[in-house]
């Protein structure tokens, strides 16, 4: 499988694609900025998106999506709990003092346990409300891995006092939708390092108690 994490745009959001090596059939995951690199990856790997997913609809995640499908053609998913988020882009690109982007409405709800192939191995959408009402993380268990958008972070976890955001629903969510995942599931975040469950289950500060 090829997958290129790379930080996008002021705050970097790892941007991710993955994608199969024969197929070259690609999923581009939170492509919140620089679209330009986006395509200069896809494009070293000879690769053709046929999915653009967004794990919550900060500006930072879903900034670049409607570009980014209007030059691959593929559709956008996103939990549709985040609409509300899109429609106030303005305000978030006021938060960073930035012009908003481009928005429109998902071609997909990625709902809670949709099933999708993600570099043609199965992948599994788990709602994971808390940092934003939508926000999802994407469990792909062949490779062990989850990529957790700003549902969890290497020691810490996503911030909750943005519209949307919920304290006591995060910790919900990481108890019953993360935690429960083998240890040795490799964990991408939306902004930072890597980690993993089992590193996260016994050093995270919000988990360790769980």
């Amino acid at each position: 499988m090829i997958h290129e994490i790379f930080p996008v745009g002021p705050l970097a959001c790892n941007c991710s694609i993955l994608a199969d090596e024969t197929t070259r059939r690609a999923t581009v995951i939170d492509p919140g900025e620089d679209v330009q690199r986006i395509m200069d990856v896809l494009d070293k790997h000879q690769l053709i998106v046929e999915q653009i997913i967004i794990t919550h609809a900060h500006i930072d995640h879903v900034g670049g999506a409607v570009a980014l499908k209007r030059l691959t053609g593929a559709p956008i998913y996103m939990n549709q709990n985040d609409l509300p988020l899109l429609k106030m882009m303005d305000i978030q690109a006021g938060w960073l003092g930035v012009r908003p982007p481009e928005v429109t409405a998902p071609d997909v709800d990625a709902s809670d346990l949709l099933d999708l192939r993600i570099a043609e191995q199965p992948a599994q959408v788990l709602h994971t409300p808390g940092h934003t009402e939508g926000s999802i993380c994407l469990h792909l268990p062949a490779s062990k891995l989850l990529l957790a958008g700003d549902t969890l972070f290497a020691g810490s976890i996503g911030r909750t006092d943005l519209p949307g955001g919920d304290l006591k629903s995060i910790l919900r969510s990481l108890k019953e939708r993360l935690l429960p995942l083998p240890d040795e599931t490799r964990v991408i975040p939306g902004h930072g390092g890597t980690t993993t469950i089992g590193q996260e289950r016994e050093t995270n500060p919000f988990l360790t108690n769980a």
